[in-house]
């Protein structure tokens, strides 16, 4: 089959392949039925005109959804940033984008950075790269976290830094109930399938874990994206912060480091779902070992390194619902996405758990469960191909995929594909 056809066949079926389940399990050997992107039937010998693939001893689960990306995120140096022409920002966001596709994320939520005309790229298939919701900025309180505000060139960033300014870009720092209407009716203008907002400090600012905007100004901003259909995600430690959060209703808490039981107990009342992002605060505890972060980011570091990891436990014995995120915010790090999975795994979720929260749970956060998330009748075939047993994730650790199909297209295509039919 020629390698253009192949790649964008309509139809085929794969044969015999262990799927990810309902439960987060494996079962197998199952057949595949795809046409036009969509899978059409999983079952046992199914009958089919279509070309088919030997798909035995490979494992097939729906590509990850990574609920935090920062696709415009590219270095710790705040100048760097500042430098680099909108231009060469947003095609290193292509070159991220194409990389986060190909080591198996097929879904993702923008937290931040790029706006709508990058998701609209994806879309039309002008840029490769997952399917994409994006917030197109975060909402700051002046003097809070993604402030971004740098007093000069040699003097350290300490609010955290925002993409710099372009072109149409809504104002991101505001204050007031007025300002912030306005802003999110402006981010809704530009496109924004979230608002977010940040509602207390962070470990990469200086301005802790404090509550950020008071509670009117976060009732305001979730209740005006409300009205349009909006939901709302929310940059967030814990405490009072999150808690004026959960009150105004914003469906996603991202990060939660500071998460109490008492917190998570409302959490789950509310339906509010957790994105811990994990393998960011181990890459930024290595960062801090090795001297790449200020002396008082590193200070924070070690601050609340026992805190690492605990809100997933706490969450989980809740019953708060669970998604992923990377929260990348370095160019190393972009295409190592699948790492989250075993960071939460190692964090107390089960491999079963820690599967589904990466694909399942992910679609349903951001409200496409029902096409998405799943292998599975009437569902777009995004998918990873894996050639060893997923149980112990080292996938997940060294990025070992083997294929990935986005929407029925091989964009990673396995040898298998390139294989004499199966009949």
């Amino acid at each position: 089959m020629p390698e253009r056809d192949r790649r964008e066949a309509s139809s085929f079926t794969l044969r015999e392949a262990m799927v990810l389940d309902e439960g987060g399990g494996f079962t197998g050997p199952l057949d595949i039925a795809v046409d036009d992107g969509v899978v059409t039937q999983v079952g046992r010998d199914l009958r089919s005109d279509a070309q088919s693939y030997d798909f035995r001893g490979l494992w097939v689960m729906p590509g990850m959804v990574d609920c935090h990306l920062h696709a415009i995120a590219t270095s710790l140096d705040t100048m760097e940033m500042l430098r680099t022409p909108l231009s060469e920002r947003v095609l290193d966001a292509a070159g991220i984008l194409r990389r986060s596709l190909e080591a198996g994320v097929t879904f993702a939520r923008d937290a931040g950075g790029i706006d709508a005309g990058v998701r609209n790229a994806v879309q039309r298939g002008h840029v490769p790269g997952p399917g994409l919701q994006v917030a197109v900025g975060a909402l700051s309180q002046t003097g809070g976290h993604f402030d971004g505000f740098l007093a000069g060139p040699a003097v350290p960033l300490t609010t955290g830094y925002q993409v710099p300014d372009y072109p149409g870009r809504p104002p991101l720092v505001v204050d007031g109930p007025d300002e912030v209407r306005h802003a999110v009716r402006l981010l809704l203008r530009a496109g924004a399938d979230w608002i977010k907002l940040c509602t207390t400090g962070g470990i990469m600012s200086g301005t802790g874990a404090a509550p950020q905007f008071g509670r009117d100004e976060i009732m305001t901003a979730v209740s005006e994206a409300r009205r349009r259909g909006k939901p709302a995600m929310v940059h967030c430690f814990g405490g009072e912060g999150l808690r004026h959060s959960l009150e105004a209703g914003v469906r996603s808490i991202d990060h939660g480091l500071l998460l109490t039981e008492e917190d998570a107990r409302l959490m789950a009342a509310g339906g509010c779902w957790l994105v811990p992002t994990l393998t960011i605060l181990s890459d930024i505890q290595r960062w801090a070992s090795a001297g790449k972060l200020s002396a008082a980011a590193a200070a924070r570091v070690r601050e609340l390194e026992p805190r690492f990891g605990q809100a997933v436990k706490i969450a989980q014995a809740a019953g708060v619902k669970i998604a992923l995120g990377t929260d990348f915010i370095s160019r190393e790090q972009h295409g190592t996405n699948l790492r989250e999975i075993a960071s939460v795994a190692d964090a107390g979720l089960s491999t079963e758990a820690a599967l589904l929260a990466a694909t399942r749970n992910g679609a349903e956060l951001l409200g496409i469960g029902d096409r998405y998330g799943r292998i599975a009748q009437g569902y777009v075939f995004d998918a990873i191909v894996l050639d060893d047993d997923p149980a112990d994730l080292a996938f997940a650790r060294d990025g070992r995929v083997g294929g990935v199909f986005k929407a029925g297209r091989a964009v990673v295509e396995h040898p298998r594909l390139a294989a004499r039919p199966a009949a």
